[in-house]
Order: C-alpha cells, then structure tokens, then sequence
C-alpha cells in the first residue's frame, strides 16, 4: 500500500510541472495548419488575380490573427497564440497592425514574407515578387 502511495505521489509531482510546459502556446499541429492554411489562401488570391485580370490582395490583421481575401466573403482565423509578422512593400502597409499581400494579373506580386511563431517553432511563408510563388519553410 506505501508503495502505491508513493508512485501516486511521484506521478502527481511530474505531472505538476509537465502540464503548464504543455499547455504554452499553440500545438504543433495547429502553428502548422494555420501555416498551410494562410499559403492556400496566398495561392487562390494569386490564381485569382490570373483568372479574373485584376490585382487581388490577401489583407492581413495581425492583431486580430485573421486574413481576408479579396473577392472571397470568408475571413480566415489563425491561431491566437501565435506571433504573425508581415514584411512586405511599404505601400501595402496600412498600419503597425494591418498589411496586405498584393497579386497582379501577370502571376507577380509585390513579394514579401509572413511568419508565424510561437516559442521556438516557427514557420516562414515566402512570397516571390517575380512569379508569386508561394512557399512555406519550418
């Protein structure tokens, strides 16, 4: 009986201090889907601009962890506990906390780079000026 009461102690001890590390921050899998789901949205609003003549954007609200694309009435969420970052050109920055990603009807955008991060995992979706070529790198 002692014996069970001291793995159940033991197991309680590890417990206490696994659980909070476990809990920071969004999971893998999620940083991971919100990832792959931000560079489908990138690749529609390129396939758009292409198929429709006309420049398209992908809106960004990194406070909010959303993004909206033009012509689409949906506006996608991403994991609230992740970082987003937006680099992109100057004139398609609204503010500290709002950016866009631009696509023209030749398949070119005006590039750029978006990350998204939480604690040491970190996935960077690149957007290439020249072909629009989306990419995501771990």
């Amino acid at each position: 009986m002692m014996e069970l009461l001291i793995v159940l102690a033991i197991t309680a001890i590890i417990a206490a201090f696994t659980v909070p590390m476990i809990g920071n921050g969004p999971s893998g899998a999620a940083l991971r889907g919100g990832a792959r789901e931000l560079a489908a949205g990138l690749r529609f609003a390129r396939s758009e601009a292409v198929a429709q003549r006309h420049e398209t954007f992908v809106a960004l609200d990194l406070a909010g962890r959303r993004f909206k694309v033009t012509g689409d009435p949906r506006e996608y969420q991403l994991p609230r506990e992740a970082d987003l970052k937006l680099f992109t050109a100057q004139s398609d920055i609204v503010d500290a906390s709002t950016g866009a990603i631009r696509f023209y009807p030749d398949g070119g955008s005006n590039g750029g780079r978006i990350t998204l991060a939480s604690g040491d995992r970190k996935y960077d979706i690149d957007i290439d000026w020249l072909t629009g070529r989306v990419t995501i790198q771990q």
